[in-house]
């Protein structure tokens, strides 16, 4: 009898020294997982956050380009209205096109100094109707083919007659037609940036 007695309290000693090994281990686990770091490192989310980022840069230009005091034109709606259809490219020192023009605008200057050092590659584009309700995308700054994870923003702005001396000469220059020749409106252009990592 008193072997089967030491042989009990052996095993329900084994049993409590097994038990709080357990939780030892469990603490341990625990315990290192809360003190790591534990980051996205799959490509696909790297590149949500990039998307994420351009997305914001690019809402956060137009927004500042649109931007108008009372009883003037935004910056943007400027660029538009002195735009002469040329097709600009970075040419790494200045947006030219290939007629060697350089664009100077607001759009530009923005671009040059926030974009460029960044290294982020982009497209701007104007889209409009046209008098045959056709959709009609003009290329303003082009760098090329945007990425798989490239982002667009766009911006509408509001062309009438009053913006400009001569709607017909504006016509002329840029492409855009008037949509409505009997009232003040003249179309109405949608501004789209795409932003992309090079």
């Amino acid at each position: 009898m008193n072997r089967s007695l030491r042989a009990e309290i052996s095993a329900q000693l084994h049993t409590l020294e097994a038990l709080i090994v357990v939780i030892i281990i469990t603490g341990v686990i625990i315990f290192t997982v809360q003190a790591t770091s534990l980051t996205p490192l799959t490509s696909s989310t790297a590149n949500a956050h990039i998307e994420a980022q351009l997305q914001t840069i690019g809402q956060d230009i137009l927004t500042v380009l649109d931007h108008t005091s009372q009883g003037q034109n935004s910056s943007l709606k400027e660029d538009i209205l002195n735009w002469n259809r040329e097709e600009y490219t970075w040419n790494s020192t200045a947006y030219c096109s290939e007629q060697n023009n350089t664009l100077n605008s607001n759009t530009a200057e923005i671009l040059g100094s926030v974009i460029v050092p960044k290294g982020i590659a982009h497209n701007v584009e104007f889209t409009y109707i046209s008098d045959s309700e056709s959709v009609v995308t003009l290329a303003y700054i082009y760098s090329g083919e945007p990425s798989d994870n490239a982002v667009t923003i766009s911006r509408r702005v509001l062309l009438s007659n009053s913006d400009m001396s001569d709607s017909s000469v504006f016509q002329s220059t840029t492409g855009i037609q008037d949509a409505d020749t009997s009232t003040d409106f003249y179309n109405l252009i949608d501004v789209k940036m795409t932003l992309w990592r090079m």
